[in-house]
């Protein structure tokens, strides 16, 4: 893969942006909580947060409601987190109007698996349109090394699947590389299921990255793979490496293509691994045991790591590895995103070394 020489962003991604509430008391249920912890969040801001704390220069696309304090929120801690943003001001449109989606959620703990509950209704992210943002400037004058899409965005909306495939076709025709999380979701899909297809194969063929699990496979591409979910997943990674050569035969314009291995022991006790092919070379990282605090945000904290490593210009093993220890310091984190202090805490937690740092 090849990357822009002549750029102001090394990743640029677009996203809905709303907040997450999550129970201050760590590990207890919403429906026992009286006190919630409000973040700002969305799948996509976790995917670019790894290499904006680690001093890259990172862009959001987005859309915000006009004069929300949600809206004020969401802008000030984008700002706290190194990431530019450009976006829409919508009206609300009265009580019934426009919101930013809330995320409620807890994280579990021991047997008791997490549960989380969105709130989408007058989603302003829904609205995305290619026509509120100027693409000859962004990807012609600006110059961006990678655009990253996610299969949330690609599927929240009639429109915003049409600002997905724009922004491919764009970012192709200046020569960013493309990098596409498939996410899939059967709630956005459904009533949807051919029109979306035909989208993601199309932003597909044009990627330069494909990440996805079992399912997004199957699901959003059609391409054959093993089941998802169950125990001893280590065990299925050739039937995980035979979907990812399905992928390849069917997408071969693509030159990277990963998956995370997750298997929930419980709670706070995950086998976590990756598998990435690169050319024609494997990068598998078998399941090893982490300890979490909350799971959500962990295979987002990979793909930014993954993707931190390709615009360090890194060998491609260290990539996959990376992105793992990413994934990792994600599940330690009380925010669904990731906050690196610097690459040798994230090359330590590769190596194991949870030791004190004086």
């Amino acid at each position: 893969m090849v990357l822009k020489e002549k750029f102001k962003w090394s990743l640029v991604v677009p996203t809905s942006m709303g907040i997450r509430l999550t129970p201050t008391a760590q590990g207890q249920p919403i429906h026992t909580s009286n006190y919630l912890f409000m973040q700002a969040t969305s799948a996509e801001t976790n995917v670019a947060n790894v290499p904006a704390y680690l001093g890259l220069p990172v862009k959001v696309l987005t859309t915000f409601v006009k004069g929300s304090p949600i809206a004020q929120f969401i802008k000030d801690n984008l700002r706290s987190r190194n990431l530019a943003y450009e976006g829409k001001e919508v009206e609300q449109g009265g009580p019934w109007g426009y919101r930013h989606q809330i995320n409620i959620a807890d994280s579990g703990f021991g047997s008791r698996g997490p549960r989380v509950w969105n709130d989408r209704s007058g989603e302003v992210g829904r609205t995305l349109n290619v026509k509120d943002f100027d693409l000859e400037r962004l990807f012609g004058s600006e110059g961006v090394q990678i655009l990253h899409l996610s299969g949330l965005i690609g599927a929240l909306s009639p429109e915003t699947s049409r600002f997905c495939l724009e922004l491919a076709r764009a970012a192709k025709k200046y020569g960013t590389a493309i990098s596409f999380d498939l996410n899939y979701r059967a709630s956005f899909w459904k009533g949807r299921e051919q029109e979306l297809h035909e989208i993601f194969s199309e932003i597909a063929s044009i990627s330069d990255v494909l990440v996805g699990n079992e399912e997004d496979f199957q699901l959003c591409l059609g391409i054959e793979g093993p089941e998802a979910g169950g125990k001893d997943i280590g065990a299925k990674i050739e039937s995980f490496k035979g979907m990812i050569r399905n992928v390849k035969k069917t997408y071969p314009g693509a030159s990277v293509f990963a998956t995370t291995l997750r298997e929930v022991v419980s709670a706070n006790n995950h086998l976590w691994g990756a598998i990435m092919l690169e050319g024609d070379n494997w990068h598998v990282i078998e399941p090893r045991p982490i300890n979490v605090l909350d799971r959500i945000g962990g295979g987002d904290g990979f793909v930014g790591g993954l993707l931190y490593g390709i615009l360090r210009g890194w060998e491609p093993v260290k990539w996959a590895q990376f992105g793992w220890a990413t994934g990792a310091l994600a599940t330690t984190f009380l925010t669904d995103y990731g906050q690196p202090a610097d690459e040798d805490q994230v090359w330590s937690i590769w190596g194991g070394n949870a030791r004190v740092l004086r």
